[in-house]
């Protein structure tokens, strides 16, 4: 039979006490728990600790995480120039409108006017024509008449009437009519009329009419 010494027996005691310990302190698994769940117990550990110990990843979870609505909003600054863009237009059409207006006035004014100055024109001409017509008429009378006298009677009237009065007369009557009474009238008188007639149908400015002093 094998016999133990006290120091032995001792140090037998530790040893048994240590490894009971020892045991002790290991964590068992739950029921229904194996060896696989303990490890992805295990690697999903680090990964929640994560963002406590590695800013990057945190950096990287903000980067990925979804705008906040609110930044995303219309500034306050965009919304004012944009009301008073608006505003500026709105006055540039009322001036535009009102400028409109204002021009469609005048057209009318100015047609109004042009319609009345057209009736105005039209009735000045039909004045015209009619003292045109009734002066013709009479110029026409009065050199029937003096063509209907005696050369030496009408030469002696158209000697003391008016020059101007001569001139329409004899310029008036034809050519076998007027040389008879021209022949009959005074010289001085027959060189004024036929200085005028000469005159007559050159251009206004052309004219160099001489008025003739006859003597009595």
């Amino acid at each position: 039979m094998l016999r133990l010494t006290p120091l032995k027996l001792m140090i037998g005691l530790l040893a048994a006490a240590g490894a009971a310990k020892a045991a002790t302190s290991l964590p068992l698994p739950a029921v229904g728990q194996g060896p696989e769940r303990l490890f992805l117990a295990s690697a999903a550990a680090p990964a929640e600790a994560a963002p406590a110990g590695a800013p990057n990843g945190q950096a990287a979870a903000s980067a990925a995480a979804p705008a906040d609505p609110a930044t995303c909003a219309t500034p306050e600054a965009l919304l004012q120039s944009i009301r008073q863009e608006r505003a500026l237009i709105a006055r540039q059409k009322a001036a535009l409108d009102d400028r409109e207006s204002k021009l469609a006035l005048a057209r009318q004014g100015i047609s109004a006017e042009t319609a009345r100055l057209t009736r105005l024109k039209t009735q000045v001409e039909g004045l015209l024509k009619k003292v045109t017509d009734a002066h013709d008429a009479d110029l026409d009378r009065l050199v029937k008449l003096y063509q209907a006298m005696k050369p030496q009677q009408a030469a002696q009237i158209l000697n003391t009437m008016d020059l101007e009065v001569t001139v329409m007369v004899l310029s008036t009557m034809n050519e076998r009519a007027a040389a008879p009474i021209m022949a009959q009238m005074t010289p001085d008188r027959v060189q004024a009329v036929s200085k005028i007639i000469l005159e007559r149908s050159k251009l206004p400015g052309d004219q160099n009419v001489v008025r003739v002093k006859l003597g009595n």
